[in-house]
């Protein structure tokens, strides 16, 4: 495939942002981030209209109307580096409000498998957002994007948690599980009671770099996601009726938010 040249720094494909395929107006400025590419179509399907935009690498995009309410849903993959990617990109695409939804391990003992949790703030255990500013600044969800989804899980009567995130590069590893061989590093051994004892609500991917990159750009982000891992009784489970509760919530947060009701 060939197109026309673009600027090395600021790479275009036919007017399109080079990775997400998009170009302003193609998309609502609401938009539901999840990791995995196959779970934007599903999350669509639980809108009043959906339609499919693009999809390239595992950037796929539909948009749509929820009661109303004109949003998007956009997938980054797993990780903060394609997190950083798509928002980046999205920014440039007139983009303001973001919302993380994806699955997560849970580390307090009142959390169980299907619940929700909402993230006020993020343990930056991501490398991504650190090529972006120093380490000491925080993670923070916008208030706003908070409270919205506060009042959507209250209004879908889903049991939830509000709390801080630890945002991690990887799934294993990282979040203190034997990797192959049962490697587990002394450093990292301690990891899961560390950010247990610090009352950190659980474990994900993407968030601190979600919320690092909203704030310094001045626009609306947060996360919330639903618990498939119990670390602490040692279970795991997952169905597509958990995803959807998570989405539907999500769904109603940017129709709460799009109406400014949240102050």
């Amino acid at each position: 495939m060939s197109f026309k040249s673009s600027s090395a720094e600021k790479p275009e494909v036919q007017g399109l942002q080079y990775h997400i395929r998009l170009k302003a107006g193609d998309i609502p400025p609401y938009v539901l981030c999840p990791g995995d590419p196959k779970r934007v179509k599903k999350i669509a399907s639980l809108w009043d209209k959906n339609v499919f935009v693009a999809d390239y690498r595992q950037y796929v995009t539909y948009k749509g109307v929820y009661k109303g309410a004109k949003l998007a849903a956009v997938s980054s993959g797993i990780g903060s580096p394609g997190l950083a990617i798509a928002f980046d990109e999205l920014l440039r695409v007139g983009v303001h409000s973001f919302i993380r939804v994806g699955t997560c391990g849970s580390l307090q003992p009142e959390m169980n498998i299907g619940d929700l949790v909402i993230t006020t703030g993020a343990v930056r255990l991501d490398g991504a957002s650190k090529d972006y500013v120093i380490p000491e600044y925080p993670a923070v969800a916008h208030y706003q994007v908070v409270q919205a989804l506060i009042e959507a899980a209250k209004i879908h009567k889903v049991k939830y948690h509000v709390g801080i995130t630890a945002s991690t590069d990887t799934f294993s590893v990282g979040q203190g599980r034997p990797g192959f061989n049962n490697y587990l590093p002394s450093h990292k051994a301690n990891i899961f009671k560390d950010m247990q004892a610090a009352g950190v609500k659980n474990f994900e991917m993407e968030a601190g770099c979600l919320l690092t990159l909203g704030s310094l750009f001045n626009v609306r982000a947060g996360a919330i996601c639903v618990v498939v891992a119990d670390r602490v009784r040692d279970k795991f489970e997952l169905s597509d009726a958990m995803e959807q509760k998570c989405a539907l919530v999500a769904s109603e947060a940017i129709k709460i938010l799009k109406k400014g009701k949240i102050c």
